[in-house]
């Protein structure tokens, strides 16, 4: 490493500091001089450890390790899946092995389609034992949840956009004003001199690091599945990541990706969504009910924010023991995400979040009869109903 040249108005500063000080001495002042020194190329990296590109960063600290688990969060979705091969690509070109993991299940169309046809090998964890390395990269979460251990697990490096207190030991990039967390890593990619390859295009004529059709293909649903095809919570970031992606698209994989069947499942929980809402003023919640596909409610809350006149809405279903909740909002009144979390704050075992336009959560049965005042009492789902309007209306 070469070394920055001491300029010669701090040599003299050096000098004279060490002659008032009576370190006139040639040895005391070639000490002070590489002191000096020391203090200057000391400044110097970490000047230029701020200016290297977070993609160069992150390249770096993979490049430490031999093997690293990329972690999804629970039930992942196509911009987590994104992310992960992204990282997983980016670990690649730094040597480092890498395995992708998930926990709870994949079971919404876009997700189910988004994994075959990309032809992804996800593994699936249960137990913190299961994780395929030490250490482990979060994206799209900062917090390891849905498997038991979880909370005993320290991330090695964290990326993701969502709010939150999650760290990781070595690197940390968390970006709330995003739109989707495929645009950071888009950037990571750029950021080490990646150059996205269409499936007509030959990779020999790339001499820099190669982003697969398919890679490219998935970090761009990535970003359109998590902002609404670029309508919905973007940044100018979303749009320039699109752009750099978009040489590389393999069009076919992205509209087998866009475009699946719908289950029959899926259609009957927007049909009771939209004939059991409670519409109360500009607001909407439904319960569907008894569920078997947890994925359907976030897409009948899609649905039923469509309905003119309403502004927000929230969708409640049962999954065995386990009350799923999603909400969507384009109402400048309504931070969907800490509207669920306060409708659900007083319910041991619950917990809920999310952005201002969309939020989630789940609520415990049992938690639930026991926030009702007996463990034998059973819940009712009107108490829930009248929280999550309450927190709509900014009333708790």
């Amino acid at each position: 490493m070469e070394l920055p040249v001491v300029p010669e108005p701090l040599v003299r500063q050096v000098a004279e500091t060490a002659e008032a000080y009576g370190l006139a001495s040639p040895e005391l002042a070639g000490a002070a001089a590489l002191g000096a020194l020391a203090l200057v190329a000391s400044v110097w990296l970490v000047v230029r450890w701020i200016r290297r590109p977070m993609g160069a960063r992150l390249k770096r600290a993979l490049a430490k390790r031999d093997e690293v688990a990329v972690l999804m969060h629970p039930n992942p979705d196509p911009d987590a899946m994104a992310c992960a091969i992204g990282v997983a690509h980016l670990a690649a070109e730094a040597g480092t092995d890498a395995t992708l993991q998930f926990a709870g299940q994949i079971r919404h169309q876009q997700n189910r389609a988004f994994r075959t046809v990309l032809d992804l090998n996800l593994g699936k964890i249960d137990h913190e034992s299961q994780l395929a390395a030490e250490d482990v990269i979060l994206v799209d979460h900062n917090t390891p949840r849905g498997f038991q251990g979880a909370e005993y697990v320290e991330p090695y490096a964290v990326v993701d956009h969502h709010p939150g207190n999650g760290t990781g030991e070595v690197f940390t990039d968390q970006r709330t004003d995003y739109g989707a967390c495929a645009t950071i890593v888009a950037e990571y990619l750029e950021d080490v001199g990646g150059v996205p390859v269409g499936p007509d295009d030959s990779e020999a004529d790339v001499d820099d690091l190669v982003v697969p059709a398919e890679i490219a293909t998935g970090l761009l649903y990535g970003v359109q599945s998590d902002t609404k095809h670029l309508t919905n919570g973007c940044t100018e970031a979303e749009f320039e990541a699109a752009a750099y992606l978009y040489r590389g698209v393999d069009e076919d994989l992205l509209d087998r990706i866009a475009n699946p069947q719908v289950s029959a499942e899926v259609l009957e929980i927007k049909s009771r969504a939209i004939t059991g809402r409670d519409v109360r003023g500009s607001f909407a919640v439904s319960d569907v009910g008894r569920i078997d596909n947890a994925d359907a409610v976030p897409q009948a809350a899609d649905e039923l924010l469509q309905l003119e006149g309403v502004t927000a809405v929230v969708i409640c279903g049962r999954r065995d023991d386990t009350i799923h909740l999603s909400g969507r909002s384009r109402d400048d009144r309504v931070h969907m995400g800490k509207a669920l979390e306060a409708a659900v704050e007083d319910i041991p075992g619950a917990s809920a979040g999310g952005h201002a336009r969309m939020g989630g959560g789940q609520v415990p049965v049992e938690g639930a009869a026991y926030a009702s005042g007996s463990e034998a009492q059973m819940w009712s789902q009107a108490e829930l109903t009248g929280d999550i309007f309450a927190a709509l209306n900014g009333d708790v």
